[in-house]
C-alpha cells in the first residue's frame, strides 16, 4: 500500500474523475475500489461525540413514531402494561449489549460499518452483508416518511380545519387518498433536503430534538394518565393473549424479538456513529442509554394506547389516528410538529444517513454519500411505503422477519471481532486489494457458512409469518425468538468452524490504529511514496 504525491497523483487518475464520485479520492488514493472520502478513518478533529452527544443521539433516535408502533404492536399480541414494560426493557437491554459492541469497533478504529465487514466477511464478502442491512434503512426510511407526511396532514388540519373534507380522486385499492399523498409528497421534499446535508451539520438537529421531544412524550403520557383517571384498561386489566401462538411463553419472545428487531439493524451497523467518538465510547452509561430512554420513551405509547381505548373504544396503534381525534387544534398542531420532528431525526439517524453511508463500500469509487441519499429518496417514493403500515400485523411480520438476519449477522461481526481477532485490526489492509482480509477470493466463507446456520432454521418460521395457511410443522416455533436463536447459534457456529478449519492471515500480534488527536504522522513528501505495511509506519500506529 502506498501513498502518492499530489502530481503523481493526478497524473495517475486526474482524466478519469469526472467518470467517479465528483470530490476528492480517499486517503487510500491508488485504491479507489475500497477507498473515497466518506469510506475512509474519520479523522481526529472530526471525532467530537461525548457521551453526552451518544445519549442525545439516542433521544433522537428512541424517541420517535417507530417506537410507539413498536410497543403497541406488543400490546396487540394481547399483552397489558405490567406484561409489556418489562418485555421493554429485556428487549433493549439484550441489543444494548450487541450495539455497545459493534460501537465500540467502529470508535476504536474510527471506520463505518462497510469497513467493518470486510474484517469479518472478506472484501467482496462484505458486499451481500452491506446488501441486506441496506435493505432494512430502504424499508424503514420510506415507512418514516408516510408517518411524517400524516403527521404534517395533522397540522395543516390544525391550521385550517377545512381540509379534513380535501376531496379525494383516488381508488380506494390504491392504500392512500389524494390528502395523504399531497402531505407525504412535500414532507418528502423537506426530509430530502435535510438528508442532504452532511451528518456533521445535521449533529443541531438531534440536539434540537432531545430539546423537544421528550417533553412532549411527558406530556402525552400525563394527559393519557388524567384522562383515564390512573391509565385505563390496558394499564390496569388483565392480560388476553390475542397472538397466533395462544400461549403466553411464546407470545412474549415474540414481543420481546419485536423490540429487539426495532434497533436490530443498528446492532450492525452502530460503527456508522460510533465512530465519531473521541474516546472511543468510553464508560458504561453508553451501555444504559438505550434500556433507560427506550424504556421510559415506551410509557407514552403504552398509555395513549389505553387512553384511546378508554376513550373511544378501540384499540390504535397508529399515532397520527390518535392525534386526528384530539379535539384541541392546539395540541393537534404541536403535538404532531413535536412527531414530526422525532421522526425526521429518526429518519436520518436509523435510516438515510446509514444507508447512504453503507453502500458507499459497495463502489466507492463511483457512490458516495451524497448520492446514496438521492436513491434512498427516490426509492421512498416508487415503493409505495404506505401499503406497508395499514396493520399491526404487518409491521410485526416486518419487524421480526429482518431480525432474522441481522441476528446471524451480528453474531458472526462480534465473534470474528472480539473472540477470534481478539480486537486487533490492521486498518491500512483494511482498504487492500488482495490483503490479509481477502480469505478465499475475497469471500470468508468461514463467517457465510455460520450465517447460514443462524438464518436456515428461522425460514420456515418467517414463510409462515407471511402466509399463516403454511404448514410448516413445529419449526414456526424458532422463528418467535428469531433474534437471540439467530445470533446465539451464529456465535457459537463461527468459532467452532474457527476452530476446526482456522486461517491465521487476518490474525496480527498488533493492532494498527488511526492517529489520535495530538499524535504526530509521518506526511509523505512530494514525489515520494510512502509505504503503510512498512514496520516504521505501522508500529507507530499512524495513517500517513
Amino acid at each position: 500500500m502506498s501513498f502518492l504525491s499530489p502530481r503523481r497523483l493526478k497524473a495517475k487518475i486526474g482524466p478519469q474523475m469526472h467518470l467517479h464520485v465528483p470530490f476528492k479520492v480517499g486517503m487510500y488514493a491508488d485504491n479507489p475500489r475500497w477507498s473515497n472520502p466518506d469510506l475512509d478513518p474519520i479523522p481526529p478533529e472530526k471525532r467530537t461525540w461525548g457521551g453526552v452527544d451518544y445519549w442525545a443521539y439516542w433521544c433522537s433516535d428512541m424517541l420517535a413514531p417507530p417506537l410507539a408502533s413498536t410497543v403497541s404492536t406488543v400490546m396487540s399480541l394481547g399483552f397489558t402494561a405490567r406484561e409489556t414494560i418489562p418485555i421493554v426493557f429485556f428487549g433493549f437491554l439484550i441489543c444494548s449489549f450487541v450495539i455497545t459492541a459493534t460501537g465500540k469497533i467502529g470508535a476504536t478504529y474510527a471506520i463505518p460499518f462497510p469497513v467493518v465487514v470486510r474484517s469479518t466477511f472478506g472484501m467482496y464478502g462484505s458486499f451481500p452483508a452491506i446488501c441486506i442491512r441496506a435493505f432494512v434503512a430502504l424499508m424503514w426510511t420510506a415507512i418514516l416518511c408516510v408517518q411524517a407526511g400524516n403527521f404534517l396532514q395533522r397540522m395543516i388540519e390544525a391550521i385550517w380545519p377545512s381540509f379534513i373534507h380535501f376531496p379525494n380522486h383516488l381508488p380506494d385499492n390504491a392504500g392512500i387518498t389524494s390528502a395523504e399523498l399531497l402531505t407525504f409528497m412535500l414532507y418528502w421534499i423537506l426530509q430530502t433536503i435535510l438528508c442532504l446535508m452532511p451528518i456533521e451539520k445535521l449533529r443541531i438537529l438531534f440536539w434540537v430534538k432531545a430539546v423537544v421531544v421528550p417533553p412532549t412524550f411527558f406530556a402525552l403520557f400525563l394527559w393519557a394518565v388524567i384522562v383515564t383517571k390512573g391509565g385505563g384498561p390496558l394499564v390496569t386489566g388483565h392480560m388476553k393473549i390475542t397472538s397466533t401462538y395462544m400461549n403466553t411463553a411464546y407470545s412474549a419472545l415474540t414481543g420481546l424479538n419485536v423490540i429487539i428487531g426495532l434497533f436490530s439493524s443498528m446492532a450492525v451497523n452502530m460503527p456508522d456513529f460510533g465512530r465519531f467518538s473521541k474516546n472511543r465510547l468510553a464508560g458504561g452509561h453508553q451501555f444504559l442509554a438505550l434500556p433507560i430512554i427506550g424504556t421510559l420513551g415506551a410509557l407514552t405509547p403504552i398509555f395513549v394506547t389505553s387512553a384511546h381505548s378508554y376513550l373511544w373504544g378501540s384499540f390504535q396503534w397508529y399515532m397520527p389516528a390518535v392525534i386526528a381525534k384530539f379535539d384541541s387544534r392546539a395540541a393537534k398542531f404541536f403535538v404532531s410538529l413535536s412527531f414530526m420532528l422525532a421522526t425526521i431525526g429518526n429518519q436520518v439517524a436509523a435510516g438515510s444517513y446509514p444507508f447512504s453511508n453503507d453502500v458507499t463500500g459497495l463502489a466507492p469509487k463511483y457512490i458516495n454519500i451524497f448520492r446514496g441519499t438521492l436513491f434512498i429518496s427516490l426509492f421512498c417514493v416508487v415503493v409505495t411505503p404506505w401499503n406497508i403500515i395499514k396493520n399491526a400485523a404487518g409491521l410485526l411480520a416486518f419487524l421480526s422477519g429482518y431480525s432474522c438476519l441481522m441476528g446471524p449477522m451480528a453474531g458472526c461481526i462480534v465473534a470474528d471481532y472480539y473472540i477470534i481477532k481478539k480486537r486487533k485490526l490492521n486498518l491500512h489492509e483494511l482498504y487492500t486489494d488482495r490483503g490479509i482480509y481477502w480469505y478465499n477470493h475475497g469471500v470468508n466463507w468461514r463467517a457465510w457458512a455460520a450465517f447460514g446456520v443462524g438464518v436456515a432454521p428461522l425460514m420456515p418460521g418467517f414463510a409462515k409469518s407471511i402466509s399463516n395457511d403454511l404448514d410448516v410443522g413445529g419449526a414456526w416455533k424458532l422463528y418467535a425468538f428469531a433474534w437471540i436463536y439467530g445470533f446465539v447459534t451464529t456465535v457459537v457456529t463461527y468459532i467452532a468452524i474457527n476452530h476446526f478449519f482456522p486461517q491465521t492471515v487476518s490474525l496480527i500480534d498488533e493492532a494498527v490504529y488511526p492517529p489520535q488527536k495530538g499524535e504526530i504522522t509521518t506526511p509523505s513528501s512530494e514525489g515520494q511514496e510512502v509505504d503503510l505495511k512498512d514496520p516504521a509506519v505501522t508500529v507507530e500506529k499512524e495513517i500517513v
